[in-house]
C-alpha cells in the first residue's frame, strides 16, 4: 500500500507541475492574441507565424493541462449522481471509469497517433502556410504528452480508488495545499 501511495503522490506532483508550467502559456497566448489584433486593426500588419503561435499555444495548454485538470476534478461529470454519494461509491465509479473508459481511450489515442506523429517527425513537418511556424512535428508530439499526463493521472485515480476501497483513503491535493492563488 505504501508503494501505491508513493506512486499516486509522484504522479500527482508531476501533473501538478506540468499544469502549473503550461498555465503560464495562457498569459503568452493572451498577449500574442492582443498583439495580433492591435497589429492588424491599428497598423494593418500581420504575420502568419504570429497567428499560428497562439493557436499552437492553445493546443499545448489544452493537451498538457488535461492531466492537471483530471487531478483537480475539473473535467465534466454528472454531479447530481456522483456528488451526494459515499466515498466508496465514488471510488467504484472512479476506478471503473478509469479502467473501462479513460485508460482504453488514452491507449487508443496513443497507438492511433503513432504513425501520424512519426510521419511528421520523419519529414520534420512545418506549417503548410507560407510564413508559418516551423516545427509542426513538435506540436504533433504533444499528443503523446497528453497521453502520458492523462494516462498516468488515470492510473493514479484508479490507485487512489483502490486505497479508498481498502479503507486507507489518500486525499487529492487541493488548491490550498498546492499553493494556488
Amino acid at each position: 500500500m505504501q508503494a501505491l501511495a508513493s506512486f499516486i503522490r509522484t504522479v500527482d506532483r508531476f501533473n501538478d507541475a506540468v499544469g502549473r508550467a503550461v498555465s503560464w502559456l495562457t498569459l503568452a497566448m493572451v498577449l500574442i492574441t492582443f498583439g495580433v489584433v492591435v497589429l492588424r486593426y491599428v497598423f494593418s500588419l500581420g504575420w502568419v507565424w504570429m497567428q499560428e503561435s497562439y493557436v499552437w499555444i492553445h493546443g499545448i495548454v489544452f493537451m498538457l493541462g488535461a492531466g492537471y485538470t483530471l487531478l483537480h476534478n475539473g473535467h465534466v461529470r454528472v454531479d447530481i449522481f456522483y456528488r451526494p454519494k459515499s466515498a466508496e461509491y465514488k471510488a467504484w465509479v472512479d476506478l471503473l471509469g478509469a479502467l473501462i473508459l479513460l485508460l482504453p481511450v488514452v491507449a487508443l489515442t496513443f497507438f492511433g497517433s503513432w504513425e501520424y506523429v512519426l510521419k511528421s517527425w520523419a519529414g520534420l513537418e512545418e506549417s503548410r502556410e507560407a510564413g508559418g511556424l516551423p516545427g509542426l512535428f513538435l506540436l504533433k508530439s504533444v499528443i503523446w504528452g497528453f497521453c502520458l499526463c492523462v494516462g498516468l493521472q488515470g492510473l493514479s485515480l484508479a490507485a487512489r480508488s483502490l486505497l479508498t476501497l481498502k479503507g486507507t483513503p489518500l486525499s487529492v491535493p487541493n488548491e490550498e495545499e498546492s499553493g494556488s492563488p
